[in-house]
């Protein structure tokens, strides 16, 4: 055998075996992915079989900068630039849970920011259409999405207030920021039997599930939270007068 071919050979094994760090930091990335999954969401009461598979595969470090992925898999929220945060894994998991998805549905997301809500949504519903008023965070996130592989989300860069009328109803709807008041054109976007999960509230908030049935909206609160407010118009409106 040439040298030449032994050489080509040799290359060939590095290259299936890849870089020996980059192995070694998946590796470790993909252990505090299972310790965040069993210590700090089912440790707390998320049980969806579906939910936990969908957090333990979802990279949560690639939807951050490179020198925050050693706390990628941390108990909290991390910046994401523009203001804006990366929700704590455990209110992923729980608001992802309170939707009840079996893997049929079209969901609607108000604040991609990062990404990583949507992804997790992806890998449980059919369709995922998500709505980002920062330009920079919606591209960004449309494209790491894309790097992943995600052929089932669809990116808005506009103000999520208004949902997305054309692809309406939704089997289920989820903000990632708070306004003062649940906006009504979100719950006219609702399917009969659908639920939706948000944060509501200025500085002291609450998580608000809905559940739209026959006989009206039912509205439940969940736990106190905090999440950052919502832009555009839900700043500008004003909850609407009780008769």
């Amino acid at each position: 055998m040439s040298v030449f071919w032994i050489f080509n050979a040799i290359c060939v094994i590095f290259m299936l075996m890849g870089n020996p760090k980059q192995q070694s930091l998946e590796a470790w990335l993909a252990s505090r992915r299972k310790a965040m999954v069993q210590e700090q969401i089912a440790a707390r009461g998320v049980s969806d079989e579906r939910v936990l598979a969908a957090m333990e595969k979802v990279p949560r470090h690639r939807f951050l900068p490179k020198h925050l992925w050693d706390e990628a898999y941390d108990d909290g929220p991390l910046p994401i630039g523009y203001g804006q945060t990366i929700s704590q894994p455990y209110i992923v998991a729980y608001m992802t849970e309170q939707l009840a998805l079996s893997g049929d549905e079209k969901v609607l997301e108000i604040g991609t920011g990062s990404g990583y809500q949507t992804a997790i949504l992806a890998e449980l519903a059919k369709e995922v259409y998500s709505v980002e008023i920062i330009p920079e965070l919606g591209h960004r996130a449309a494209r790491i999405l894309k790097e992943l592989g995600y052929t089932n989300i669809h990116v808005r860069i506009g103000d999520g207030y208004r949902g997305w009328p054309e692809e309406a109803p939704f089997d289920a709807i989820l903000l990632a920021a708070a306004p003062d008041h649940i906006p009504q054109p979100l719950i006219d976007q609702l399917k009969e039997g659908g639920r939706m999960i948000l944060p509501v509230g200025e500085y002291y908030q609450d998580l608000v599930l809905i559940r739209k049935t026959p006989e009206g909206v039912v509205k439940e609160s969940q736990i106190p939270v905090r999440f950052v407010p919502m832009r555009g118009e839900a700043e500008r409106s004003h909850p609407p007068k009780k008769k």
